[in-house]
């Protein structure tokens, strides 16, 4: 057991989320997709379809949901956003185009940072609060932006199995945010995705083959105490067949009383309250000197 104190007693907890990426998802994977119309139905068929089964499935669970959106995404559908905010879901911010922190300057991240916050506040009322970047792909300064503009949480790392206090800096007074790790094996992406000159071509699994590997990695967050955080995206899980394989996995996983299943700023609030030491970001140039 890794020592977290889980609500109610219970022994993990679990959390699906959902990064609507649409369009913006290959567009900064090559700007050439914006001249196929056939990626482009592919990318929009999340917002467009796939949100709208998957809010109707975590109705009928009664879950509350993390769902990331891009401001790209939210600018392009709008109805998406308020249709998620209206049925009462977090939404969280994933960049405004959808492109690495790593490959930007400092000032081109804090511009997608802005400008994907007001995209979403003006569609839901609601500044975000949680941050999940781009392919997964936090740079060594996105924290200290983070914090400087009061977000509450990150989940983008993957160095633990439950969530931790991040200090976004070397100063002791620097306000530290919550990560909330991931990792690849619990993110349909790697299961189900595959777009021409975009990605490289591989078998697309069923979803039979995605769910027991998910469960696994379940079974394992159980054992051992951690934080169970499941990435799904609508224009991927959205399509129907995995979508009913997602539903009776999420009717399981809510049968499970040792489970807490929250949405992740939930789960940030918890761990703040937990009062542990906040770990400090040192790149490893600064080892290597």
């Amino acid at each position: 057991m890794n020592g977290t104190e889980w609500p109610g007693g219970a022994n993990c907890a679990a959390s699906f989320t959902f990064d609507v990426d649409g369009e913006a998802a290959a567009l900064a994977a090559d700007p050439r997709t914006a001249r196929s119309l056939s990626v482009m139905t592919h990318q929009a068929y999340g917002p467009q379809v796939g949100v709208r089964r998957l809010l109707r499935i975590l109705e009928r669970a009664r879950i509350r949901s993390t769902f990331f959106i891009p401001g790209f995404t939210a600018d392009l559908h709008p109805t998406t956003v308020r249709d998620i905010a209206a049925a009462g879901h977090e939404i969280a911010h994933h960049g405004y185009h959808h492109v690495k922190p790593t490959g930007l300057s400092l000032a081109e991240q804090a511009e997608q940072l802005d400008r994907g916050t007001d995209a979403l506040e003006r569609l839901t009322g609601q500044r975000p609060v949680g941050y999940r970047a781009p392919m997964w792909d936090l740079s060594w300064e996105m924290p200290g932006l983070l914090a400087e503009r009061g977000f509450h949480y990150d989940s983008s790392l993957m160095d633990d199995d439950a969530p931790y206090l991040l200090s976004p800096g070397p100063e002791a007074d620097e306000t530290p945010i919550v990560e909330i790790p991931i990792q690849w094996a619990l993110d349909d992406w790697e299961q189900y995705c595959y777009l021409p000159d975009v990605t490289e071509l591989g078998p697309i699994q069923t979803p039979q083959h995605a769910i027991e590997l998910w469960r696994a990695e379940l079974e394992g967050m159980r054992r051992f105490g951690g934080c169970w955080v499941l990435t799904n995206h609508p224009f991927l899980s959205g399509r129907p067949g995995r979508a009913a394989a997602l539903e009776a996995l999420i009717s399981e996983v809510s049968a499970m009383p040792d489970i807490w299943i929250a949405s992740l700023n939930e789960i940030a609030e918890h761990t703040k309250l937990g009062g542990t030491t906040p770990r400090q970001i040192m790149p490893l140039n600064h080892h290597l000197k």
